[in-house]
């Protein structure tokens, strides 16, 4: 009976074990399921935005870049999706594998336990009658042992009850496993019909590429003409920066030689009373130490002359990644750096930031709070707004109107205008640029999703 005992605890134990390591392995099959999950969600919505602003330039019977901007978006879009498919049909493999094992676990456990249990049913017929069990009982030596063997057929009963309720539990796990496997095969199914149509929709969008290229080669004069213009007003947006920095810088330094000088003053006036009782000999160590500590650093590339400036760059800072977009919705055309033209493969494009493709009528809105620093007109990209926000400044280009001007305290998301939408291709693109001092930053590094 100890042995029977011993065993029944084991599979029990046994039970535990493998619900156990299932359930852990379901958890994190199901925590990998929802980033797989949402990181789709997150390149479905892209693609949709990106459809809805290639629907617009549609309007346009003629090929241009815009066009072959956002279908090389939503294709990569479109390849991410894919991969993403291929992760989670990776993922439910891994599942069935394990599902599969555990039901090949829980059965062989349940064969035993029938096994065992038929043994039990065999001795309990064999022991059926109640008088046996008495006389069983009451053939013992003394009362100690009539003690121990009653206690024996209790603790026999009750075995053999628990061996049945294991039996019924391990079925009933063993069956929802079982209807768990079906399902996930069927998930299976739909990811890979749904991949096969994902794979089937980018063949489509690369076909529309190549068509896209073909007649745009037909306008290439015209096309590299625009792609001159624009790098040549690129070039002045950069200079006028430049000189923007350069002047801010200056202004901080002229404002730190001042304090620089006042604190100087104010030194020399506390210790004249001193001088006026005592020789300089004794005064001039002391008078020089303390105009030492009110001289400043005058030469820098700072453009935070005074605390609140630098307060105001140190919050700017501290909201890498988190600032908000320069648009209400839109998607990047072109990113920060250099990299090949779409349609000029021999030709490299120098971008100081990213375009925004966003929706005709869009207001342009600035990314952190901070002081409208200048506001100019360049020819192709229009009315620019440029924002200091102490040490650093950002950009916004290809305005139609603005709604600011030079001076103004501005609010994070405030409006600064609307931006710009090209008659000849219907494209609605704010050109956005961060600078931190004179070094130029990646905004894509600084805006968040």
């Amino acid at each position: 009976m100890a042995y029977r005992q011993m065993f029944g605890k084991c599979i029990r134990r046994g039970l535990i074990a493998v619900f156990i390591v299932f359930a852990q392995v379901a958890m994190n099959a199901q925590n990998q399921k929802a980033k797989l999950q949402e990181r789709k969600t997150r390149i479905e919505q892209e693609i949709n935005k990106t459809n809805k602003l290639l629907d617009q330039t549609k309007k346009n019977k003629e090929a241009n870049l815009n066009q072959l901007y956002l279908i090389n978006k939503k294709i990569n879009h479109r390849e991410d999706l894919i991969q993403a498919i291929g992760q989670e049909v990776n993922g439910l493999d891994s599942q069935i594998g394990n599902l599969g094992d555990t039901i090949s676990r829980l059965s062989t456990t349940l064969h035993t336990l029938k096994d065992e249990y038929a043994k039990l049913i065999y001795s309990t017929y064999r022991n059926r009658n109640a008088y046996s069990r008495l006389m069983f009982v009451f053939a013992s030596k003394n009362f100690n042992q009539a003690y121990k063997r009653l206690k024996y057929l209790q603790q026999y009963t009750e075995y053999r009850k628990a061996q049945a309720d294991a039996i019924l539990n391990t079925q009933s796990m063993l069956g929802r496993k079982k209807l768990e496997l079906e399902q996930q095969k069927s998930s299976k199914l739909t990811l890979k019909q749904k991949q096969e149509l994902e794979k089937n929709q980018l063949a489509v969008e690369k076909t529309q590429k190549d068509d896209a290229i073909k007649k745009l080669t037909k306008q290439e004069k015209n096309l590299l003409r625009k792609l001159k213009e624009n790098e040549a007003a690129l070039g002045k947006l950069q200079a006028a920066i430049e000189a923007l920095i350069a002047s801010e810088i200056r202004k901080a330094n002229e404002e730190k030689a001042r304090k620089s000088a006042a604190d100087k003053a104010a030194i020399r006036k506390s210790v004249e009373p001193v001088q006026n009782k005592t020789s300089a000999k004794n005064v001039e160590p002391a008078k020089n130490g303390s105009l030492a500590k009110a001289d400043l650093q005058l030469k820098g590339n700072s453009m935070s002359g005074n605390a609140e400036e630098v307060a105001l760059s140190n919050d700017f800072s501290g909201n890498k990644g988190r600032l908000p977009w320069p648009v209400e919705r839109g998607t990047i055309s072109a990113t920060f750096g250099e990299h090949a033209h779409p349609q000029f493969k021999n030709i490299i494009i120098k971008n100081n930031g990213i375009d925004i493709i966003t929706d005709k009528g869009a207001k342009a809105k600035v990314v952190f709070e901070g002081v409208v620093s200048s506001v100019i007109s360049i020819t192709n990209l229009h009315f620019v707004v440029i924002v200091r926000h102490g040490d650093y400044l950002t950009v916004y280009s290809n305005l139609l109107d603005v709604t600011v001007k030079k001076g103004d305290k501005l609010k994070t998301r405030q409006s600064l205008g609307t931006i710009f939408t090209d008659p000849d291709d219907d494209k609605t693109q704010l050109h956005f640029e961060l600078w931190h001092g004179t070094s130029l930053q990646n905004p894509s590094q600084w805006i968040g999703r």
